[in-house]
């Protein structure tokens, strides 16, 4: 883990250590919850998820071209106009 400094409103700090006294959390680890939702919220995907994505579907699809692996920048230039 990588240690970050942050400042709270004194509302937020007041409304977070009691929903972590109710939960039975440490505040840090609401934080990090709260962050990871959010990122889930708005897409945000590690490099590390988009390889497992690219790998599950990779080889799922029949394209028809031989040569697939060769020319995809033809392939993609044809299909988007290019």
């Amino acid at each position: 883990m990588v240690r970050t400094q942050i400042q709270l409103t004194e509302a937020q700090t007041v409304l977070l250590k009691q929903l972590a006294q109710q939960q039975h959390l440490s505040m840090a680890e609401l934080i990090r919850q709260s962050i990871d939702n959010y990122l889930g919220q708005v897409g945000a995907v590690s490099l590390a998820q988009q390889y497992e994505k690219a790998l599950v579907v990779a080889g799922k699809y029949a394209t028809g071209h031989v040569n697939l692996s060769e020319e995809h920048d033809a392939y993609l230039a044809e299909a988007y106009g290019g």
